[in-house]
């Protein structure tokens, strides 16, 4: 299966090559482009690959420009260190979007999407298969981006009521079925939410749960160790009294977003 590389980081693209080789040796790198005019010729004058990687900020402008140049009939998996492109990423030919550093087990979920789509893709009966997932994650992005999030939270210090922002949160907890909050002076309030509906509300490239009692922000997150069944230990800031355990369903999620 051929791969054109779009990168115009010399190390990155070495990384991936190099990553690209672990996960599927069946993969050859046929073409590496550095910029939009160069990624043009290259398309213009070779077969179409089975796949590209296309960083999005070229050193000649976003990548996007050049779909608007030449046809692009190839699958593409875009990557990024900028989340915020994601919603124009998906509206060309992507089926997904990998934010650096790249990770493995990103990598391989994703190259995994893009067989199983091949495969739907062969089938008659499932042509339009890809465009329906790629319009329902279309709109699932729409939502994400224009969705409001909590800004401060209104709780109760002895007998008064003050107003707590969330920039002065650390993390989230549960503790006897009730929901609790930490701030960074060391504060613990009680917040008449449960930890499903604190989820939905809070901004989640600033708050990631990672498990079904604690939610965490990234500078809450002072040391990370492996721990067994392939989860994660936290210490955290400040102190925590409880153990900070990383299920291991959200282990892959969670190394992402504190890479972001």
């Amino acid at each position: 299966m051929n791969v054109l590389i779009v990168e115009d980081e010399d190390l990155a693209v070495r990384k991936l090559k190099k990553l690209v080789q672990e996960v599927d040796p069946s993969l050859e790198v046929t073409g590496v482009t550095a910029s939009i005019e160069d990624t043009v010729d290259w398309l213009n004058n070779h077969p179409a690959p089975d796949l590209i990687f296309m960083d999005i900020e070229l050193a000649d402008g976003q990548s996007f420009e050049i779909f608007d140049q030449v046809e692009v009939t190839s699958t593409v998996i875009f990557t990024t260190s900028y989340d915020e492109y994601a919603l124009q990423a998906f509206k060309v030919n992507s089926i997904d979007y990998l934010l650096k550093p790249i990770q493995k087990e990103d990598l391989l979920r994703s190259l995994k999407k893009f067989r199983d789509l091949s495969q739907r893709r062969s089938r008659p009966e499932e042509e339009n298969a890809g465009g329906l997932n790629l319009n329902k994650l279309l709109q699932e992005l729409q939502v994400r981006q224009t969705k409001e999030y909590r800004k401060r939270f209104l709780v109760r210090q002895g007998q008064r009521l003050v107003s707590v922002e969330v920039q002065e949160i650390a993390f989230f907890y549960t503790d006897e079925r009730l929901s609790f909050f930490k701030t960074w002076s060391n504060q613990k309030y009680l917040v008449d939410y449960t930890l499903d509906e604190l989820e939905e509300a809070l901004d989640p490239s600033a708050f990631f749960r990672i498990n079904r009692g604690v939610i965490v922000t990234h500078s809450a997150v002072e040391q990370i160790q492996p721990y067994f069944g392939n989860r994660l230990s936290l210490a955290l800031k400040p102190a925590f009294e409880k153990e900070a355990l990383v299920s291991r369903e959200k282990v892959s999620d969670f190394k992402v977003w504190m890479g972001k």
